[in-house]
């Protein structure tokens, strides 16, 4: 029986990836992001698309409205939205407290609270049972990312969907957590990514290669699979050894 999904930040990478997934099994897939002319390029067969910021609650609103119209009933909700804020424009300031606000600020916006208010907006919707909720984290929440930004936000997600867990664990929903280590081929870095750093990711893995959205897709349509279904609470990492023992 093909299933409702809705993929945050569906339109590249992991969640573009990820929608053709669940599209090649025939499944209706919900592509959100906050470029509707990247959701349109997408090309993922049957799919609808939503344009909203995901960090503001009236956007989130909108798309609550648009998924009570179009599927009533979500079968799995996947976040993939998010991001380093390596795309984003910069703050205009020279004092150092107002730079490290902005950064803050911004990755939890990008990274947290797209998640959170889209999961509360939704989570009364999820199938019951059957229903799988789906986070994107990130290597970095145990490692670190320079600033701590970035690596604070993802791992903020950590005890939220351990709590979401226990909390929908009794309606028969699985809350689960993927956490990819280095993946090429997507916009994460925009032009940050030097030769050097690519081979220096490289090389912490044990299978000596780059993560693909391919792989992270993969192991998300698993997880949502009614063979993922006493799995719950869980903190996958997909990184190619580059991270162990967690």
């Amino acid at each position: 029986m093909a299933r409702n999904v809705v993929i945050s930040g569906g339109g590249t990478g992991i969640g573009l990836a990820t929608a053709q997934a669940f599209a090649a099994d025939g499944d209706q897939v919900l592509l959100l992001g906050r470029r509707a002319e990247v959701l349109e390029r997408a090309g993922v067969p049957g799919a609808l698309t939503y344009a909203a910021d995901l960090s503001k609650p009236r956007s989130v609103r909108g798309v609550e409205r648009f998924v009570a119209a179009e599927f009533g009933t979500v079968d799995v909700l996947i976040h993939s939205a998010g991001g380093g804020g390596y795309r984003e424009p910069k703050v205009d300031s020279d004092e150092p407290l107002d730079v490290v606000l902005h950064n803050w600020a911004l990755n939890f916006g990008l990274n947290t609270l797209t998640a959170v208010l889209l999961t509360e907006a939704l989570k009364d919707r999820l199938a019951q049972p059957g229903g799988r909720l789906l986070f994107l984290s990130s290597i970095a929440a145990y490692r670190g990312s320079g600033s701590g930004a970035y690596a604070g936000a993802k791992a903020a997600l950590h005890p939220y969907a351990h709590d979401l867990a226990r909390q929908l664990g009794p309606r028969g929903v699985t809350v689960n957590v993927v956490a990819p280590g280095y993946i090429e081929d997507t916009e994460f870095f925009g032009d940050a990514m030097t030769e050097e750093r690519h081979a220096e990711r490289i090389a912490e893995t044990s299978t000596g290669r780059a993560g693909t959205p391919g792989d992270v897709a993969a192991t998300l349509h698993w997880l949502a699979s009614p063979g993922a279904g006493h799995i719950t609470s869980q903190i996958i990492q997909v990184n190619g050894g580059a991270e162990r023992g967690h």
